[in-house]
């Protein structure tokens, strides 16, 4: 078993990876979490849990915990506050207290929630994450930004809140539909273009064997994406410097989400539409060379297909960029590359540069 901390002093919290480990996350959570704990509440779709619920409680139950479980829709149309309410309602009836804890088990959505309720409920409850996606297991299950979406924009009402623990088992990628697979992929990718330039190279050269479920590239790929997190979340948990440039491609990203309602884009295949975007954005600026680019451009495409944003209207899409979070005196932020592994944050990019660089990016698409 590999385990990282995430160093935040009394929040301080560990990320066990190993195959096999969801059998183990009771045990885990009883030593990370103490003997006063009674009850865990597992929060989780309907999918999720036909295939991993019955394991999860039973290794909680021979912990000396007594699971509860809830199901919420799969999907981020379903991250909203009348989700949240639902699962406040539940902790209620229940009567959940400050001493147990709230289990995510699931994806990104799942754990966004999950972290949203506990950091929330009784002014905060303790929550660990268990996640089953790619793309939870290597970005949203670490660092403790939770949230819910509203029609305006992704993430906008949301808490920062430190998991007591994350346990990942990669070998419950076997049961991932592809595509959620490919698009745990392209945030992956991210990772490399922000801080490594050897890990991009690995999982380029890796991509065919990632598809196919390679457990020790799986493996590598995910031990390596939660010590980057770690290592800039220890650096700064509230994103008020380093932590930005987590959020790579997000800015186009989040945005395509919104106008589509979360309905056409899984979350790592707007952000793979984003990177392109923002690789452009920063080739325009000189910046980037064309070739650093197109590297860019051949990870993100070979580890799609991506759906296609060409119905979309470039004014749309600019006008729910102007609803993220992360903008500043109405100026929208941009992470861009200076190569690979090395990016800035940019504040002061020209209107039409971005729309210049949305339009081939997003409705020609050429590599």
């Amino acid at each position: 078993m590999k385990t990282i901390t995430v160093k935040l002093k009394e929040r301080s919290y560990a990320i066990h990876v190993a195959a096999g480990l969801l059998d183990q996350a009771g045990d885990l959570l009883r030593a990370a979490v103490g003997e006063r704990a009674r009850r865990a509440v597992i929060i989780c779709n309907p999918t999720v849990d036909r295939l991993y619920g019955r394991r999860l409680e039973r290794g909680l139950r021979r912990a000396g915990f007594k699971p509860q479980g809830i199901l919420i829709g799969d999907g981020e149309r379903f991250k909203t506050l009348a989700t949240a309410e639902k699962l406040y309602t539940f902790l209620i009836e229940q009567r959940v207290e400050r001493s147990d804890v709230i289990v995510a088990l699931g994806g990104g959505v799942v754990g966004d929630i999950s972290g949203f309720v506990a950091a929330t409920y009784l002014r905060g409850v303790r929550f660990i994450q268990v996640p089953t996606t790619l793309l939870a297991q290597i970005d949203s299950s670490v660092g403790g930004k939770t949230g819910v979406n509203h029609a305006l924009g992704k993430n906008l009402i949301g808490a920062f809140h430190q998991p007591a623990l994350v346990v990942i088992d990669p070998t419950t990628l076997e049961t991932l539909p592809e595509r959620e697979l490919r698009a745990g992929l392209c945030e992956a990718i991210k990772y490399g273009v922000i801080r490594d330039r050897r890990l991009f190279e690995r999982i380029r050269r890796g991509l065919d064997r990632l598809k196919q479920l390679d457990l020790d590239e799986l493996t590598h790929l995910i031990r390596r994406s939660c010590q980057i997190k770690a290592e800039v979340v220890a650096r700064d948990e509230r994103e008020g410097g380093l932590r930005r440039i987590l959020n790579f491609g997000h800015t186009v990203g989040h945005a395509l989400e919104a106008v589509t309602r979360y309905r056409r884009f899984l979350h790592g295949e707007a952000v793979g539409h984003g990177m392109r975007a923002a690789a452009r954005i920063a080739e325009r600026l000189e910046m980037l060379t064309g070739d650093e680019r197109r590297l860019i451009d051949e990870a993100v495409w070979r580890a799609g297909p991506l759906p296609s944003a060409k119905t979309l209207a470039l004014d749309d899409i600019i006008s729910a960029m102007a609803h993220d979070k992360k903008a500043e005196a109405g100026h929208l932020a941009f992470v861009l590359p200076t190569a690979i592994g090395r990016v800035v944050v940019r504040m002061d990019v020209p209107p039409q540069v971005i729309r210049s660089a949305l339009k081939d990016a997003l409705f020609e698409q050429p590599l």
